[in-house]
C-alpha cells in the first residue's frame, strides 16, 4: 500500500466521535519552493490548531511533495498528539498578565471582565477559540509573521503545568523547552498571593 493512502486518523489514540467535537482551524497554508541544484521541488505546507474548547489546545505543521490535503491531514494528527490543558481563570480567561518573547515577536495577554470577548490578532483569536478561552486582550508586538505569533502564543500556553515547563494533557508528559513567562496554576496564584480565589457565580 503507498504510504499517502494511509488514514492517519485511525492510528491516533482519540476515537472518532471524540474528534469529531473538537474546533480545528488551518491558520498557514502555502506553498514553499526548494530550489536544488536538478531544479525545483514544491512542497505544501500546513498549520492546523485543534482544541475542545474547554482547555485542550494543541497545534501541528507539516509538510508534503505538492498535496496540501495530505499536508492538512498530517498536521492535524501532529495537532492531536501535541494537545495539552491550558489553566484558566473561571474557565474563561487567564489569572494575570502573560508575556512571552520569540525571535523579533513578543506578545501580551492580559485577562479581561465578562463578557470583554477577544480582541486580539485574528491567528491568536483562533487558537484561543478552540482552547475555551473567552475574555482576553493581547499586543504582538514586533514582527507579525503568522508562524512566529503562533509559536509564541504556545510558548505560554503550553508551560504553565506543574511540574513547571513539563506538559501532562493527553500527549503524555514531555520536555518542555519554552522560555517566556509561563501561565501560572491556580495554586501559584493562591500561594504569590497568601490568600484563596474564589470563583464569582453570574
Amino acid at each position: 500500500m503507498n504510504s499517502t493512502d494511509v488514514d492517519l486518523r485511525k492510528h491516533l489514540h482519540l476515537s472518532k466521535a471524540v474528534m469529531d467535537k473538537f474546533f480545528d482551524f488551518v491558520l498557514f497554508s502555502r506553498r514553499v519552493t526548494q530550489q536544488t541544484g536538478k531544479g525545483k521541488i514544491n512542497r505544501s505546507h500546513s498549520l492546523i490548531v485543534v482544541g475542545n474548547g474547554d482547555g485542550l489546545v494543541g497545534y501541528g505543521e507539516a509538510k508534503t511533495m505538492n498535496d496540501p490535503i495530505r499536508a492538512r491531514e498530517k498536521a492535524y494528527s501532529q495537532a492531536i498528539r501535541n494537545m495539552d490543558y491550558v489553566e484558566r481563570f473561571e474557565k474563561r480567561t487567564i489569572f494575570g498578565e502573560m508575556h512571552a518573547k520569540m525571535g523579533s515577536t513578543q506578545i501580551i495577554l492580559r485577562p479581561r471582565p465578562v463578557g470583554f470577548g477577544l480582541q486580539c490578532n485574528p491567528n491568536i483569536h483562533q487558537i484561543l477559540k478552540a482552547a475555551g478561552i473567552k475574555d482576553i486582550s493581547a499586543k504582538v508586538w514586533g514582527s507579525r509573521n503568522p508562524l512566529n505569533v503562533i509559536k509564541t502564543l504556545f510558548r505560554i500556553l503550553h508551560s504553565g503545568n506543574a511540574p513547571l515547563y513539563m506538559g501532562d494533557g493527553i500527549g503524555g508528559k514531555g520536555r518542555r523547552t519554552f522560555k517566556g513567562e509561563p501561565i501560572q496554576t491556580r495554586e501559584a496564584v493562591e500561594r504569590a498571593r497568601g490568600r484563596k480565589l474564589v470563583d464569582l457565580m453570574y
